[in-house]
């Protein structure tokens, strides 16, 4: 993407989004919300236009449907237990 291109967009999402907050009436907490939602989609959309958020994409958490921590279920040895070892 030409950076002119980057810049344009970049220039079109603050405009309109200055058109949102001053042009329609809503709450205070509801303008803050909706200004740090653009922000972080348009930051996430930078990292991933100069190709930062593919390295975050291997970044995996692991959800194995376990109501208990897999650390609880193994039985822990006592200190005598590692001595007789």
């Amino acid at each position: 993407m030409p950076l002119v291109q980057l810049v344009v967009v970049l220039i079109v999402v603050g405009v309109l989004l200055g058109m949102v907050n001053r042009y329609i009436p809503m709450a205070g907490s509801i303008k803050s919300i909706l200004n740090g939602v653009v922000v972080i989609v348009v930051v996430l959309w930078l990292l991933n236009v100069f190709g930062l958020f593919s390295s975050l994409s291997m970044i995996h958490v692991e959800y194995t449907g376990e109501t208990e921590s897999r650390w609880t279920s193994t039985p822990i040895r006592s200190v005598t237990d590692n001595q007789r070892s």
